[in-house]
């Protein structure tokens, strides 16, 4: 019976973490990226994020956010995020519809890669 459900591929759709500069100094944000040539509908992801602080797992709270259409070749910010929660690894699920087919992605970036990220020269 598994075998007769069709999960599509997700290509052509990322999830970013941005330093933006701003008037107050720097912010991460995170961004959805539609790479594709036709604009994605129906979106939802959830973000988290979970690992080990001072040999106690941590969770963060679970958030959602819903867009009812992100165009062609284009980005939407999905949340600043909290240079805290670096030493955490942060998961964000992205769900859309492309003409009335569901698609769903799980991109995660690890606690080393974030921290990696935030400091500078790093290589």
């Amino acid at each position: 019976m598994k075998k007769d459900i069709h999960i599509p591929k997700v290509e052509g759709i990322g999830v970013a973490i941005i330093k933006d500069a701003d008037e107050g100094g720097e912010t991460w944000n995170v961004y959805l990226i539609n790479y594709k040539k036709e604009p994605i509908n129906n979106v939802l992801i959830s973000s988290k994020g979970y690992g080990t602080v001072d040999q106690k797992k941590v969770n963060t709270s679970t958030l959602r956010h819903f867009f009812d259409s992100i165009e062609r070749e284009s980005h939407q910010l999905i949340e600043p995020i909290s240079q805290e929660v670096f030493g955490l690894s942060n998961e964000y699920f992205v769900t859309f519809y492309i003409d009335n087919m569901y698609f769903t992605i799980k991109n995660s970036f690890s606690c080393q890669e974030l921290l990696k990220m935030r400091t500078p020269n790093s290589s």
